[in-house]
């Protein structure tokens, strides 16, 4: 999970580097098309084609439907938003995740947890500031529905995972999203800048990695024990922000990042200590 933070954290930046000159669906389109071709290869190396066919193609449609929505809000948030404000709201993911897997995996989630959910919640409104204009903009919101579909998707995994290889579920997610969003971006494509094209291929590369690491985090451990580690991209968010587009976090930020992290962390403590083993068959 540590692995996949790090490389999807750099293909945030990719995307925000995208983002001013391309519309968030073809940013989507572009991050899936250049994906493939590396899952191909991924998917000859490791048991070949027939893989692909073996699955269960519904779940795989609803993933790719909700990653086409979720990486377009995502493009459209971070266009507008520095990365460590980005990932402080995008943490309340790790919180989805524990209480769905509560209620469609039915992992148990005891009343500390629940507790630790809701002050994680808290710390998210620190960060939107419900009493400013923050609240109600439009790329907070969009991070904050991000969080929910990422939540989803690595549900999906956890279910698709006993039954499909991780290489046909990264290749049918990129193929959706790639031919997906593709097809809804074609009315605004532009057409792709030289110097663009490095950028691109930076994409392909660290957004493979962190599709790969990720779907076998999920594959193999529980998701409300993984999740909390997706808050080290915090540190990849801040460095980004300081090194490329010279800008730090504010205070409420860090405030808002603390709490937030702070109940993540119980939720770890606790699946330490208190077991949840997942009951779906």
């Amino acid at each position: 999970m540590i692995v996949a933070v790090a490389a999807l954290s750099l293909m945030d930046g990719g995307l925000k580097t995208l983002s001013p000159y391309y519309s968030p669906l073809q940013i989507t389109s572009m991050r899936g098309l250049s994906a493939l071709p590396i899952t191909l290869l991924w998917v000859s190396a490791t048991g070949g084609f027939g893989q692909l066919l073996r699955v269960r193609f519904r779940l795989h449609l609803l993933r790719g439907v909700i990653g086409i929505a979720s990486l377009s809000l995502f493009t459209f948030g971070i266009r507008r938003m520095a990365l460590a404000d980005v990932y402080t709201i995008f943490f309340v993911a790790p919180l989805f995740i524990t209480a769905l897997a509560a209620l469609i995996l039915h992992e148990r989630v005891d009343r500390r947890r629940w507790v630790a959910i809701g002050v994680g919640f808290a710390g998210v409104l620190i960060v939107l500031r419900p009493s400013g204009a923050a609240m109600v903009s439009a790329p907070g919101i969009a991070i904050l529905v991000t969080a929910a579909g990422y939540a989803a998707s690595a549900i999906t995994v956890r279910i698709l995972g006993r039954t499909d290889s991780s290489p046909s579920m990264v290749f049918w997610l990129m193929t959706f999203v790639a031919v997906g969003a593709g097809v809804l971006a074609l009315p605004s494509w532009q057409p792709i800048a030289p110097a663009h094209w490095s950028v691109i291929g930076g994409i392909a590369v660290s957004g493979s990695i962190g599709q790969w690491a990720i779907t076998e985090a999920f594959k193999r451990a529980e998701a409300s024990f993984i999740a909390p580690f997706e808050y080290t991209a915090l540190a990849w968010g801040v460095g980004m922000d300081w090194f490329i587009w010279g800008t730090v976090p504010s205070v409420v930020t860090f405030a808002g990042a603390a709490v937030v992290i702070g109940s993540g962390l119980y939720l770890i403590r606790r699946e330490r200590v208190t077991p949840a083993p997942a009951t779906l068959s």
